[in-house]
């Protein structure tokens, strides 16, 4: 009954004397895999009800610089709050009543990103974490998508935040990663997007910069292999975007294009690297 005396990250992420003096003569610890497709399921759903919160907040934070949020709908009735479907109940059921974001959409990436990142971390406690910070840095990305744009409203708060939620998951046992070297990360990764940001303006947004403070602290948690492997994914990413756009000749080499969403799957890609490695 080793496994039983085992602490549950242990259980679930296979680390401990106890859990490797109990495995199964196939090579699998009682139990492991139930109860890891139980935590994948779970991060799918809450991703699932998360993500399906987002598009209000995305409509109304997908405005120019300089322009307040909006505040109502495209027909002008007053909107209930930021979180919840962009549809209106006064412009009636249908396409009349939707003005932003799906919900399905939403909420199938979101429970997607929360379930591969469970499947990769398991129970070790900074997947709480991730668990709450993904459903904002998908908002960001929605955003950024839509007008070119990454909030400080989200962007500082997510970083500041990141970094307090590690701290406490830093203090739990099975803790897969190091707090310090967290903050480094966000250090380290902002300040190389803060050169590139003064070298080239016009190729690197001062959203970006501040994103890369909480991409950084996540990505910096697993170590210095997991921050540059997500921030080659990131760039990456984008440059196989934008060379497609150049292909298909909807674009020209110097037209702008949102990076938030490339950051943040680049930060997924790190997540997902970090964890399987620890």
């Amino acid at each position: 009954m080793a496994w039983l005396r085992a602490p549950f990250y242990q259980r679930v992420t296979g680390g401990g004397e106890a859990w490797r003096e109990a495995r199964a003569p196939g090579g699998r610890p009682p139990y492991a895999h139930g109860v890891r497709l139980t935590l994948i399921a779970l991060a799918a759903v809450h991703g699932a009800v998360a993500g399906s919160l987002l598009p209000r907040a995305a409509y109304r934070l997908a405005v120019e610089p300089g322009t307040p949020w909006r505040a109502h709908c495209p027909a002008g009735h007053a909107l209930p709050g930021w979180a919840g479907p962009a549809r209106c109940a006064e412009c009636g059921r249908g396409r009349d009543g939707g003005y932003g974001p799906g919900a399905a959409s939403a909420a199938t990436v979101t429970a997607v990103v929360c379930a591969l990142v469970a499947a990769a971390v398991g129970g070790r406690p900074e997947l709480v974490v991730w668990l709450l910070l993904a459903p904002f840095a998908v908002l960001l990305a929605m955003v950024d998508h839509r007008v070119h744009r990454l909030p400080d409203v989200v962007t500082l708060p997510l970083a500041a935040g990141g970094a307090a939620l590690l701290g406490v998951a830093a203090l739990l046992p099975g803790a897969g990663g190091s707090w310090p070297r967290a903050l480094l990360g966000g250090v380290v990764l902002g300040g190389a997007y803060l050169v590139l940001f003064l070298v080239n303006p016009r190729g690197m947004g001062l959203g970006d910069v501040k994103l890369a403070l909480p991409v950084g602290v996540a990505l910096g948690w697993y170590g210095w292999g997991a921050l540059l492997t997500g921030a080659f994914a990131g760039f990456l990413f984008g440059a196989v975007y934008g060379l497609s756009l150049v292909v298909a000749r909807r674009a020209t080499r110097k037209a702008a294009m949102p990076f938030g969403p490339f950051m943040v799957a680049g930060a997924l890609v790190g997540l997902l690297s970090g964890g399987l490695t620890v």
